[in-house]
């Protein structure tokens, strides 16, 4: 799915050694001068303001800071040399990066009272506007706490419970037991469907409707979702939210697709249809088809046949029923038969008993 960018917005950070509520682009403590850990993270600020200075909008793109591998302090992802102790920053450790921070928060922010004389200021406010005392503000977690399952606890035993179900009637299905059985009567069935040409009404894309269609009226229909526009799309994008950069900026980004529409129609067709079935039927083991007389624009289509063949067995009659015109031929009444008999007790396979 497309990312767009909207821009960066500032984060911020707490002091471990004083608790100090830091802008993310500070890399030191501005209540203590203590350099921000590795593992101290970057939280959303209440609310978030798009950076608008050119330089600080380069400064967001470059990349997760690092952290010195000799002193550990933090330094920009485009330098050389550690700016707190000078030394090389090749083995340097990348801050971690691309978390989703949190949704484009730009309404009204809450208040914070201040430690030192109890002033109400904006949560954004980094000292009290009344005495200048630095806001140590407790940090907020950036990470969102999982939802909690809604799911009942019985619901896996009863899916594991369903599978091994489905497993045993599979066994019983498929498992077969030979039984001797004794034809005792048989009947079959044979028909012809006539067809006749007539015009049916139905709906589809615009591209998918046969040349040789009448078209009716048509509509607008979403098609489906597309990466790229088309030539009938409409964009879609997602509520903004923040990504962590690693530097003490996020970006802020939406989801974008595109809604594909096309022409839906109905259109009007001349089909074969069934308007009669012609059927034949007895007991006896002569069957045939039956006699067609066929009017103006009709035809037959394809020709059924069915045959049962009823055993006599230990375990009462038991019916076979078969397409196979050769197989009802074979069976004679008084013929004896090997029966492939399921658990469900049905005739699965028949063949000649030796």
């Amino acid at each position: 799915m497309p990312r767009e960018s909207l821009g960066f917005v500032r984060m911020v950070w707490y002091c471990p050694n004083c608790q100090s509520k830091n802008p993310g682009n500070f890399r030191f403590c501005r209540g203590c001068g203590a350099a921000q850990p590795a593992q101290v993270e970057f939280t959303k600020d209440d609310q978030d303001v798009l950076i608008t200075d050119a330089k600080e909008i380069e400064q967001a793109k470059l990349g997760a800071d690092v952290h010195c591998g000799y002193c550990g302090a933090r330094n920009p992802a485009n330098v050389k040399d550690c700016q707190a102790c000078g030394a090389d920053l090749a083995t340097a450790t990348p801050r971690a990066s691309g978390a989703v921070a949190g949704a484009l928060q730009t309404g009204p922010v809450p208040m914070t009272i201040c430690p030192a004389c109890g002033s109400e200021n904006p949560a954004t406010a980094l000292t009290c506007s009344k005495c200048g005392a630095s806001l140590k503000a407790a940090p907020k977690s950036s990470k969102a706490a999982a939802p909690a399952s809604t799911l009942p606890k019985w619901l896996p035993i009863a899916i594991i419970g369903l599978v091994a179900l489905c497993v045993v009637m599979v066994v019983l299905l498929t498992r077969t037991t030979d039984l001797v059985g004794t034809v005792s009567t048989v009947s079959w069935q044979r028909s012809y469907p006539i067809l006749e040409l007539r015009p049916e009404q139905r709906e589809d894309w615009k591209d998918q409707i046969p040349q040789e269609a009448s078209l009716g009226a048509c509509e607008e229909r979403q098609a489906g979702i597309s990466d790229q526009p088309t030539a009938r799309s409409q964009k879609v994008c997602g509520t903004p939210y923040t990504v962590d950069k690693g530097n003490g900026y996020s970006e802020v980004v939406m989801d974008c697709h595109y809604v594909v529409y096309e022409e839906y129609c109905a259109y009007t067709i001349d089909q074969w249809s069934v308007i009669d079935t012609l059927v034949t039927s007895g007991t006896d083991r002569s069957p045939y088809w039956p006699e067609t007389t066929l009017g103006a624009g009709q035809r037959l289509g394809e020709g059924g046949e069915q045959y049962s063949i009823s055993f006599s067995t230990d375990d009462g009659i038991l019916e076979f029923t078969t397409g196979d015109s050769l197989l009802f031929d074979a069976a004679e009444p008084g013929s004896r038969w090997i029966l492939k008999v399921n658990s469900m007790g049905s005739i699965v396979d028949i063949e000649p008993a030796p």
